[in-house]
């Protein structure tokens, strides 16, 4: 590896990468951008992608982006990017390439002027969130069978969420007594991004509902009495990603939505409102994972024995 170097993606790249992708995950990717090499230029292109790519002999060995949604202004990028689409040839593993190409990206997510980068980091092995914790990122959320195995397993992926902030861009948590549940959690979390009394605007829809990946996504401002009778009509066995503003009334609601067997999963930076999410989840499969954050093994052990799927 002496002759490997990092560099910027060119779309020459753009066939080497795919074949990459499919190399190592087949046909079970999440993303299926990847298996087009058009729209990896076509996403650069259009700013949402920011690549890096490690490069030996003239071969691509290695592969990392940044990715951002573009806002309505078209050209300008939201201020947080995800560092995504990480992939190492299996012959270059050992050498710290994606580490190396993430190391690389947080610094050009200051170019970019992001306040934050996020991460997900699958669970079927613990390099990708070995590599989160090396990078600085901090966990918050469990996002239980969030989308297909990218392995071609029967189970689904169950993703560590990760948050990182950019140049001391600060994200507090609001200032609340945290439920003996999830206090030691929220006591680290509020450790490492602080805290404050006031609560950023909603931007979002008072709800959305949406399917995606085998799943239901419900986003919500608040949750009351009209609203909770109407989740509980959902199918019982919906997979159901729920994500509550975090505020004021989130030890009523964590209660509320228990009974209708949703567990607590952590929580979730709000781009838009640029506050957090409380996450809730039921529908999940049974699954035994071994996570290398001790506060993400706790959520989803808790997580598993509230669904009954496993022993308390």
């Amino acid at each position: 590896m002496d002759n490997l170097t990092l560099r910027r993606y060119r779309v020459s790249d753009a066939s080497a990468v795919s074949a990459l992708f499919r190399r190592i995950y087949g046909d079970h990717y999440a993303q299926p951008h990847v298996y087009l090499p058009c729209m990896f230029s076509q996403n650069h292109k259009e700013g949402r992608w920011h690549s890096l790519v490690a490069v030996d002999n003239q071969q691509i060995r290695g592969h990392a982006t940044l990715f951002r949604e573009l806002s309505r202004s078209a050209s300008k990028g939201t201020r947080t990017a995800e560092l995504a689409l990480s992939v190492v040839d299996p012959d270059t593993r050992g050498q710290n390439i994606a580490t190396r190409l993430g190391q690389k990206l947080l610094i050009h997510a200051q170019a970019l002027d992001c306040h934050s980068v996020t991460i997900k980091q699958v669970t079927q092995h613990p390099y990708t969130q070995r590599m989160a914790s090396s990078l600085g990122f901090h966990s918050t959320g469990l996002l239980p069978d969030y989308v297909a195995s990218p392995f071609g397993e029967l189970n689904r992926e169950t993703v560590v969420l990760g948050f990182q902030s950019i140049d001391g861009y600060q994200r507090p948590l609001p200032a609340l007594v945290w439920p003996e549940d999830c206090r030691e959690l929220m006591h680290y979390l509020s450790a490492a991004f602080g805290t404050e009394e006031t609560q950023p605007a909603w931007k979002h829809p008072r709800m959305s509902f949406d399917h995606s990946s085998g799943r239901y996504d419900v986003n919500i401002k608040e949750l009351d009495a009209s609203l909770l009778d109407q989740l509980r009509q959902l199918p019982a066995h919906w997979l159901i990603s729920l994500r509550l503003r975090l505020a004021k009334g989130f030890t009523d609601a964590m209660q509320q939505l228990s009974t209708l067997g949703f567990a607590f999963t952590g929580v979730a930076p709000d781009d838009r409102s640029e506050g957090w999410l409380a996450l809730f989840h039921r529908g999940y499969g049974a699954r035994k994972l071994t996570l290398h954050c001790p506060h993400m093994q706790r959520l989803h052990d808790r997580a598993q024995q509230q669904a009954g799927l496993i022993e308390g």
